[in-house]
């Protein structure tokens, strides 16, 4: 059966210079439940920051966090003193571990993007970071972020998989699947229909028994796919992946 979650789930805990929508990836099972995570894909912040934002010096732990920029560019630099533009055509991915510093500022015109929480199969592992660049606007499926051995260009401490890709309108997409991986599709900006569900901006669409139908572009459209073992294990110990749980049941 087709899930959809929809925008009136979301929640904003930020809005001013920066406007956060957090999507809370588990609400999408619709269940009384004390977790808030699908499987080890916890959150998804899709975040709006004004030029001449910085968010200061500030610390992540146990979070792996891809940074996804799908509009303008995000400045990023670390403890470590790495600079580096994160832009439509350059990934990010912070693999926090025990400990992981940085700020992001935006210099110029506005950043819409997404940062994305992982939660990693262990508790306090070796901080890293990685970098990544890609074809922008890319029509099919282009595999970002995968597990240790894949052929993903970034590696994520967790079994997930995460691509993108951009539709024109009226162009249909099927969806790849990894034998027992379940799917999690996430429209980042336009509309799509996908088994005769209307699925647009800031909503998602999951099939936890059977494969997801052909996605087919309403409008122009950019999707994240993410492709999630649900019975992976998990740290609980992320700053912001694992932070809120348990959490009250509604």
């Amino acid at each position: 059966m087709l899930r959809k979650l929809s925008q009136d789930k979301h929640r904003q805990p930020y809005n001013g210079p920066i406007t956060i929508t957090r999507i809370q990836t588990g609400d999408i099972l619709d269940r009384e439940t004390d977790d808030f995570a699908f499987g080890p894909l916890s959150i998804i912040d899709h975040a709006v920051m004004k030029k001449g934002l910085t968010i200061k010096m500030h610390e992540h732990v146990n979070d792996e966090i891809l940074s996804y920029v799908w509009q303008g560019t995000m400045h990023h630099r670390d403890s470590s003193g790495l600079e580096a533009a994160v832009t439509p055509g350059n990934l990010m991915l912070m693999n926090a571990g025990k400990s992981f510093w940085h700020e992001e500022k935006v210099k110029n015109a506005h950043v819409e993007m997404l940062q994305i929480f992982v939660r990693p199969q262990k508790t306090n592992l070796e901080p890293t970071i990685q970098f990544h660049t890609k074809p922008v606007r890319n029509h099919d499926w282009y595999l970002m972020v995968g597990p240790e051995g894949s052929k993903a260009p970034l590696i994520v401490r967790q079994n997930v998989y995460i691509f993108d890709a951009h539709l024109k309108q009226g162009e249909q997409l099927d969806v790849p699947v990894y034998h027992g991986l379940k799917p999690f599709l996430y429209v980042v900006d336009g509309e799509l229909t996908v088994g005769g569900l209307t699925i647009r901006k800031m909503e998602a669409v999951t099939n936890l028994k059977e494969e997801l139908p052909s996605i087919l572009a309403v409008a122009e459209t950019s999707v994240v796919l993410f492709l999630v073992d649900m019975d992976a294990e998990a740290s609980l110990k992320g700053t912001i992946s694992g932070k809120e749980f348990p959490r009250p049941k509604r």
